[in-house]
């Protein structure tokens, strides 16, 4: 099984795996029945402060990146997110759904790279990857 990232905005490229929000803010103009999410992980994203100052600006990635990872590593839901993620992952591929329009410069692609790296002594590398 996988852990993918998607952008909530599209069609669903896969409706079989555990769909799961990692926005901490819901995205405009999309209806809770229509997301077809399994889970809305909020306390994952990055908090407003962060979100605002990164603005969704490429040339500040590296920067947001290191400040996510920061409060990523801080954060008290993280260990049962940890558990949720690697649950889910036992059955089904895990899909991390955001709402920015960029698809390599957001959280969604931070927070599945850590997600691999603490998972990867807890479950079968070859179960991790895309």
């Amino acid at each position: 099984m996988a852990i993918k990232c998607e952008r909530i905005y599209t069609k669903p490229a896969d409706l079989d795996g555990y769909r799961v929000l990692v926005d901490r803010l819901w995205p405009r103009g999309i209806s809770k029945v229509n997301a077809q999410l399994a889970s809305w992980e909020k306390e994952m994203g990055p908090t407003t402060e962060l979100r605002k100052w990164f603005n969704h600006e490429p040339a500040k990635f590296p920067e947001f990146k290191e400040k996510y990872l920061v409060e990523l590593a801080a954060n008290a839901a993280l260990p049962d997110f940890l558990k949720l993620v690697a649950d889910q992952l036992a059955t089904q591929d895990v899909i991390f759904l955001y709402g920015a329009k960029d698809e390599e410069h957001n959280q969604a692609v931070i927070l599945k790279d850590f997600v691999l790296t603490r998972l990867a002594g807890q479950v079968p590398a070859t179960r991790l990857q895309d």
